[in-house]
């Protein structure tokens, strides 16, 4: 007599097994924990891995803000590592984050990226769900299968919780409680979304990096004043501030005093780059695995990311303002978004080229090496150093089973 395997058995096995053999040999590689070996930046089974252990683990990801969301029957579409999501406010008002996926046959149920509907029709079989997730209704339903039961073909649904309107999605169930993952990040990020909440959406930009999403999101400080010749042009170097860095996921807040643009002629219109809100300070909060916030003049963002594959990183720059701005405000808000912290911003315009120029490496048996600070006590982290990062690679090694 044989038993059958389960489906699927067999190939999870596989998996299983293939990436025991890669572990072990970065394992073996990891001699040092300043140290990074540039495998994990290019190979595919480590990728497969991160998806499972990360983006599908017990980890919150923020997925939208309610100014995303701003009535009963707003939508908007994303993804969560390899997951497509579906975000709503509900005709109650709660916002609730599904799968993306018709529960009869698979059919990716929402294409538009956003909107607002009362209910999702699946175009193959047109069946029908309303924005809480609930099953309304199909063609030929009195012939379905006699143990049909419509409750059961609701929406599959995902952990909720928000902080600041800031909506965070987790798929595990072992995902500890939002106030505990964010634990010291939580109130530098709500003092990024101005603490209330209130914003209101300007607009997006979206690009796609040619890099692993690991080095898109580990952009140290020490870089910005080297790289982004903005930061020399219009006198950013430097600026007192201080440092959060969480243990042990290793999310990551700088804040630090803004210099205000002194016309140096580098600039036709320095209303860009201009200041006219009443909190001069620079935040930038870094949230593992891929979610960065920041503050900087007037601007506030929220760069939404997601892996496209382990070459391949997606950002969503969300651009924001608040609800008592008045429209001179919001019109300045809107120039100086994009053409300070976009992706071809005043000081971020470089990140692409540099990104790509990593990404290239990543095959050569070599290593990412930590060194500015880096050996110092965690109190002693700096904004222009790369102590900081080391905190997350401590915790992703743990997470990958690297550690020796």
């Amino acid at each position: 007599m044989t038993t059958a395997m389960p489906l699927g058995a067999a190939e999870n096995t596989e998996d299983e097994d293939e990436y025991e053999a890669v572990r072990a040999k970065v394992a073996a590689r990891f001699t040092n924990p300043l140290d990074l070996p540039k495998e994990i930046f290019a190979d595919e089974v480590i990728y497969r891995e991160e998806l499972r252990r990360i983006f599908n683990g017990p980890y919150w990801h923020p997925v939208a803000h309610l100014a995303e969301l701003p009535e009963p029957g707003s939508f908007k579409t994303t993804w969560l590592g390899g997951v497509p999501l579906l975000v709503s406010r509900g005709q109650d008002g709660v916002v609730r984050a599904f799968v993306n996926t018709c529960t009869h046959r698979g059919t990716m149920l929402e294409q538009r990226a956003s909107g607002v509907a009362a209910e999702f029709e699946c175009p193959y079989h047109r069946w029908l769900f309303d924005n809480q997730g609930c099953f309304r209704g199909a063609p030929g339903q009195r012939d379905f299968r006699a143990d049909f039961t419509p409750d059961d073909y609701a929406l599959p649904t995902l952990r909720v919780e928000q902080l600041a309107g800031l909506v965070f999605v987790t798929r595990s169930p072992q995902a500890p409680s939002l106030t505990e993952f964010l634990g010291e990040a939580a109130s530098p990020l709500g003092d990024c979304m101005l603490d209330d909440g209130r914003l209101t959406l300007l607009g997006y930009q979206k690009v796609v990096y040619r890099t692993n999403w690991k080095t898109y999101f580990d952009n140290d400080f020490y870089h910005a004043p080297l790289l982004h010749t903005g930061f020399r042009m219009l006198g950013w170097q430097g600026g007192s501030g201080k440092v959060i860095i969480t243990q042990p996921v290793g999310h990551l807040c700088v804040e630090y005093q803004s210099r205000r643009y002194v016309d140096n002629g580098y600039l036709a219109d320095t209303s860009v780059v201009e200041f006219r809100g009443d909190d001069d300070r620079a935040r930038v909060v870094a949230l593992r695995p891929v979610t960065v916030v920041t503050k900087h003049l007037d601007t506030i963002n929220v760069r939404f990311a997601r892996p496209l594959g382990v070459d391949r990183t997606e950002v969503h720059y969300a651009f924001f303002g608040h609800e008592g701005d008045t429209p001179e405000y919001a019109e300045h808000r809107v120039r100086q978004a994009s053409n300070l912290l976009g992706p071809s911003g005043f000081i971020t315009i470089e990140d692409a080229a540099v990104f790509s120029r990593v990404q290239k490496t990543s095959g050569d048996d070599g290593y990412q090496r930590f060194v500015k600070g880096a050996d110092r006590p965690l109190e002693q982290a700096t904004q222009n150093d790369e102590l900081a990062n080391t905190i997350g690679w401590a915790h992703y090694r743990e997470v990958m089973g690297f550690d020796r």
